[in-house]
């Protein structure tokens, strides 16, 4: 007699729910809210701690919660199934409209192109740099010449060792772009690469080098290079689609997409006076910028995918889908604590990825200081290495595919950018709408957004912004030559502003032998001035200025006694809205007595307390704040 056990067989389609023992359910035991319930309970938690009244209607509490894009578009805290309903069909993965990819196999299973710039003027050292990066795991080298590097004319120098057909090799030589192509065309054929084999992209872009300069070469001069290219080096790309020069402007994500649309456009007219739209289509490799906004990059590169397919569809083609080289923005990276740029790095490149990038590049964390040393280099490319090796990210075809939120935040940005492409269209195209300053106009009122989020600190910055340290070791590094003046869109650095203030602080310590300060007069005792002393510290570290306090104090005779030998006409009253109350008009006129110039009060009372100059509260302009400061050290105030 058999005694082995065999299970029932299980029915097709799985064992209905209804048969599965509720133990064995993971959410067996709970109940399924509905929506409302779910916004009831989000709204009795803002009750609480007060961010709603208690007699707000139903959903404050999540509206609350939601915040609004640069373009317009509301992100809310919620997404379900009924939030995509109705949103156009995302297809399959390598079919159009390719929101889901270019490929039908996704990058499974080794990844996405690892591409890493090298700009060195130094022949020798980019040749050194290069073969270290394909030795270690880089798989195509983005190479800047003219300006943008070396020579044009050491390009077969530099390229001596890279085996043209096995590692694609993109060139970024801007005003010099034609010459560079001739000079890798005739190193490959002196290498004796067929053209059939022949890997890389010429990186002719009139377009973006006007964007970026103010001016540049027609668009049609780009047509002899890529008619040549399009019959003899099937696997060469032509042409670069650079949407970056609107995101390093400062501009919103559906601008850069809008404009990579009309860039694009404007290269396929030129193009097709002598290729078919799908040939000049295959001659294009499109640039954008990935952030540390996770979604939205995942959700950009989506719907870019997705706007350049209706573009083809309209032309009068079915593909072939958006080559897509996803850059991490090197506005994006800090001079001060640069080790947190690994960090944004690596979120950015992520991000990168899930988005279906053919191409990513992740500078160096120390590549806004000067350049880069083997080190960086190393963890860059490692960054990448990590994420496609041991995260196995590639290993899921559009893994963000499916996601409520995504593909709501896809159909908003395709929506708004093919807005701003039509916007872009009927002033005459990519570049009259440059020449007229129309894309600098607009790009310059989401500038003014970001700026204003970063000066009050609600777009952080940590290690610059927040959680600054004065006491943080400098990293060295080989300053880089003067960077050309842009005459086009200008360059927008968000850390720009408060590192200016922190140079500014070290200029006095090497000159004075101390930092600037601004005096914390602390009421009461340690628990009730630690947040608001913690707070207004943090704020003033921002911009380079020590904050030295009274400590626990019983009177304002007590504050002022500590302040007299402070040496700096600065205070900032720190306590509770209690002790506020009770002691601050006393403490700020006993601060004034005692020399006092400029006082500030950490919070935000109900009304202006006498002798008080200013206040610093969460939302506060903290560069303004900051400059305040500097203009009373200076007797300005």
């Amino acid at each position: 007699m058999s005694t082995t056990h065999e299970d029932p067989p299980v029915p097709e389609g799985g064992v209905p729910d209804e048969l599965v023992p509720d133990e064995l359910v993971l959410a067996g035991e709970f109940d399924t809210p509905s929506r409302d319930e779910w916004t009831a309970a989000v709204d009795g938690v803002l009750r609480k701690s007060r961010r709603i009244t208690d007699d707000a209607p139903l959903g404050a509490g999540v509206e609350k919660l939601a915040w609004t894009t640069p373009d317009g578009i509301r992100v809310q805290p919620l997404y379900a199934a009924e939030d995509v309903e109705g949103l156009p069909a995302t297809g399959v993965p390598g079919s159009a409209p390719y929101v889901r990819g270019d490929l039908a196999a996704g990058h499974v299973p080794g990844g996405w192109d690892v591409r890493q710039q090298h700009a060195l003027a130094d022949p020798e050292a980019a040749k050194l740099s290069i073969m270290a990066d394909l030795e270690c795991g880089v798989s195509s080298i983005w190479l800047g010449l003219g300006p943008n590097g070396a020579p044009v004319s050491s390009l077969a120098a530099i390229l001596d060792e890279v085996l043209l057909d096995l590692a694609p090799v993109v060139l970024d030589a801007g005003p010099e772009a034609e010459a560079a192509a001739e000079a890798f065309l005739a190193l490959a054929a002196d290498k004796g690469v067929a053209g059939d084999a022949l890997l890389g992209t010429l990186g002719l872009d009139p377009i973006g080098l006007r964007a970026r300069t103010g001016s540049g070469a027609p668009v049609d001069s780009v047509v002899p290079l890529a008619t040549r290219v399009a019959k003899d080096f099937p696997h060469v790309k032509a042409v670069v689609v650079d949407a970056t020069p609107v995101h390093e402007a400062g501009g919103s994500d559906a601008q850069e997409l809008g404009f990579s649309l009309a860039a694009g456009v404007a290269y396929l007219r030129a193009l097709t006076a002598d290729l078919d739209v799908p040939t000049a289509a295959r001659l294009l490799e499109f640039r954008y910028a990935a952030t540390g906004e996770q979604f939205p990059t995942i959700a950009k590169l989506r719907a870019a995918r997705r706007l350049w397919s209706r573009v083809l569809e309209a032309s009068g083609a079915d593909g072939p889908g958006q080559a897509q080289h996803a850059v991490v923005s090197p506005t994006m990276l800090t001079r001060r604590d640069p080790w947190v740029n690994m960090l944004r790095g690596t979120v950015s490149g992520f991000a990168a990825g899930v988005g279906g990038a053919d191409a990513v590049t992740v500078p160096p964390f120390d590549s806004a200081l000067g350049q880069s040393e083997p080190f960086s280099r190393r963890v860059a490319r490692n960054t990448q290495t990590l994420l496609i090796e041991e995260s196995h990210l590639a290993r899921v075809i559009d893994p963000a595919g499916g996601s409520w939120y995504v593909e709501h935040l896809t159909d908003d940005l395709a929506q708004a950018a093919w807005a701003f492409f039509q916007e872009i269209e009927g002033a005459g195209g990519a570049v009259a709408a440059l020449d007229s300053g129309l894309v600098a106009e607009k790009v310059a009122e989401v500038q003014a957004i970001r700026e204003k989020g970063v000066a009050t600190r609600k777009t952080p910055l940590t290690g610059v912004s927040e959680f600054p340290d004065l006491d943080e070791k400098p990293v060295e590094r080989t300053p880089l030559p003067a960077p050309v003046e842009r005459g086009g869109l200008p360059l927008y650095r968000p850390a720009e502003a408060y590192e200016a203030y922190r140079d500014r602080s070290d200029a006095l310590l090497a000159e004075k032998g101390e930092r600037p300060q601004a005096f914390l007069a602390t009421l009461g005792p340690l628990a009730a001035y630690t947040a608001r002393a913690g707070f207004a510290r943090n704020l003033l570290q921002a911009g380079g200025i020590a904050g030295p306090e009274a400590g626990p104090t019983e009177s304002a005779e007590d504050v002022a006694k500590a302040f007299e030998g402070s040496g700096t006409p600065v205070a900032v009253i720190c306590s509770t809205d209690k002790l506020y109350d009770e002691r601050a008009e006393a403490t700020a006129a006993a601060l004034r007595e005692a020399g006092a110039a400029y006082v500030l009060l950490a919070g935000r009372p109900k009304e202006p307390v006498p002798g008080v100059d200013g206040y610093l509260f969460a939302g506060c302009d903290a560069l303004a704040v900051i400059g305040d400061v500097y203009g009373a050290l200076e007797g300005e105030k």
